[in-house]
């Protein structure tokens, strides 16, 4: 990977970047009272979250899933039991399984289960075709794959097949009419649909018990063998330097890369926001559509939410309708959520009168920039406490989030967590740092910062250097601690030498009242190099013509960052999961 991991009995190794005290961090000036400035990280394995929450609340229901409840100690004996599956199956410390599952209990019953037999997870996405899925198994070496028996057709034909398949159902969580449709689905897919040749193909269900784990390595029972409380025994093999997940991602710089996250880098993290948000545990439930094999769901909602011990209420996607019915069901105090989200409910509630989120208490946003108006609106609909945060998955994710006392900034993605430094870069010269007010690139350091790229270690040694991540975002800081995200430096126009940044004009664009939204981005110009481009979507029925529009921008923007041109597109922009405008798409149109 290019970085050595360390034995060390705590998790802030050589690389963590906790803050030194000759550091000014005048963000921690803005904390909200009961947010401590450092804090202690247990040294322990990611697993140990888990284990500590069956201990302190067994009888919570930890996770909700179609209609099903699992109590922490059910979760945590399933989780033992699977790695007891998964160590007969030949699994042993260093190896990879591969979990390609949507967000159900069975994803952090395998998590956890791998990590207790000494796997590192492999994230995959059901969103890929079985080309991707085998190109990820072969760069990780996966061993063994646990996926949804439905999608069985993900898995590849070819050498880069796995040895074994684990494959999970939750036909019994669904209706008489579901089951039907799901039973014939896994008939088509699972029986007769499956790849043929020499993977071995066994059912989740079939061999899993309560009984303990018995470590292969000691002897004795993990449960008793290793507390949340106590130090942990090197030789185990779960330091806090051991890697405990692979992330596929599009890296800093764009190029496709793998993340490789250590087990205290994910508890670093979930710790961070564990004390972020002010919690007391075994007090709250959390609404889950954020998907677990994405590194902002998999902390802010699986691990984070363990950390409280909170009921965690899982959904497989995001369903308007069906996030509505879930916020009457449970009333969840805590939502995670990507604008688009938010954008979706504000449409639907505006016309409900808001009575159906009751209870909500407060919402963080990631994965893109966070309109105003989208916050407060939502916050109108729910009375919930609505900030933005920042992060990548090279840091765990999140480093950044807005206070959760009421005193957030909007426009800005709040302060660096505990423990957490930012600063703000030239771009062409990292070792300058930038002023107040002055927009470069961002770094970050902290016990959340990856170990490194999956084999890649010039790639590596190009963004963490000295234990500061260069994050590939512009950003800019104000003086007293509260960051502005501006955009991704690959998204950077450069039109007649002037920098222009995309979310800047798209925000002014969104300000118009025919604008739904819109996207920008650089095209070839050859007079200019580059020149401003917009895509929009337009309000239904509103008043729309372009020479208005650019004399409405005339009051907004400066010339040089003013679209040159502007297409209207039917239906909406081409987003990810995240909510993600996938601007190179535009760019090929």
């Amino acid at each position: 990977m290019g970085v050595t991991s360390t034995n060390s009995d705590s998790i802030l190794g050589p690389r963590s970047g906790i803050v030194p005290e000759f550091v000014t961090a005048p963000w921690r000036e803005h904390y909200p009272e009961n947010v401590p400035t450092h804090l202690g990280y247990p040294a322990r394995a990611a697993w140990c979250l888990l284990k500590r929450a069956a201990q302190e609340s067994p009888e919570r229901v930890a996770c909700w899933h179609l209609g099903e409840s699992w109590t922490y100690s059910n979760l945590w004996s399933r989780a033992q039991a699977a790695a007891t599956r998964f160590t007969a199956l030949g699994i042993r410390p260093g190896h990879r399984v591969t979990v390609l599952l949507p967000n159900m209990p069975e994803f952090l019953v395998a998590l956890n289960g791998a990590w207790l037999a000494g796997a590192t997870v492999v994230a995959a996405s059901p969103l890929m075709v079985p080309a991707e899925v085998g190109r990820l198994l072969s760069a990780t070496r996966s061993r063994l794959l646990v996926t949804l028996d439905v999608l069985a057709g993900l898995v590849p034909e070819d050498e880069t097949a796995p040895d074994t398949v684990l494959a999970v159902s939750m036909r019994n969580r669904l209706s008489r009419l579901q089951g039907v449709g799901y039973a014939l689905a896994r008939l088509l897919k699972f029986r007769l649909g499956r790849p043929s040749g020499p993977t071995r193909w066994l059912d989740w269900d079939d061999p899993l018990s309560g009984t303990p784990i018995r470590n292969h390595m000691s002897g004795t029972a993990v449960g008793a063998a290793v507390g949340f409380d106590r130090g942990l025994d090197p030789g185990h093999g779960f330091e806090p330097g051991r890697p405990a997940m692979i992330l596929p991602t599009g890296g800093t710089t764009g190029v496709p890369r793998s993340v490789v996250l250590t087990h205290g880098n994910l508890v670093a993290n979930a710790w961070q926001l564990y004390h972020w948000a002010g919690r007391r545990t075994a007090e709250d439930t959390l609404l889950a559509v954020l998907p677990f094999f994405h590194s902002y769901g998999l902390t802010t909602c699986a691990l984070a939410g363990t950390a409280m011990q909170a009921t965690i209420v899982m959904h497989h996607r995001f369903q308007v309708g069906k996030v509505l019915d879930l916020f009457a069901q449970h009333r969840p105090t805590i939502f995670p959520a990507v604008p688009a989200m938010l954008v979706a409910l504000n449409d639907r509630l505006r016309d409900s009168g808001g009575h159906v989120v009751r209870g909500l208490e407060m919402c963080i946003s990631g994965g893109a920039g966070l309109p105003a108006d989208v916050a407060a609106e939502f916050s109108h609909h729910s009375g919930a406490v609505v900030v933005e945060g920042y992060g990548l998955s090279e840091a765990g994710p999140v480093t950044h989030a807005g206070p959760l006392d009421g005193t957030a900034r909007p426009g800005t993605i709040g302060l660096p967590l505990p423990d957490t430094l930012a600063r703000v870069v030239d771009i062409e010269d990292r070792s300058r740092i930038l002023p107040p007010g002055e927009t470069g690139q961002l770094l970050v350091r902290g016990p959340q910062v990856m170990a490194g790229y999956l084999d890649a270690s010039e790639a590596t040694d190009e963004v963490l250097v000295d234990g500061w991540l260069a994050t590939g975002d512009s950003a800019s800081c104000y003086e007293d601690g509260f960051f502005t995200n501006v955009d991704r430096l690959k998204d950077l126009i450069i039109t007649s030498g002037f920098n222009v940044y995309p979310l800047e004009v798209e925000e002014a664009l969104r300000e118009h009242p025919a604008v739904a939204d819109a996207a920008v981005v650089g095209v070839p110009d050859p007079v200019r190099g580059e020149r401003v481009k917009a895509f929009l979507t337009l309000v239904p029925g509103a008043d729309y013509n372009e020479p208005t529009l650019q004399d409405f921008l005339t009051h907004r923007l400066s010339r040089h960052k003013r679209p040159r041109d502007i297409e209207v597109v039917d239906g909406d922009l081409p987003r990810n999961f995240l909510g993600k405008v996938l601007r190179r798409e535009l760019r090929e149109c």
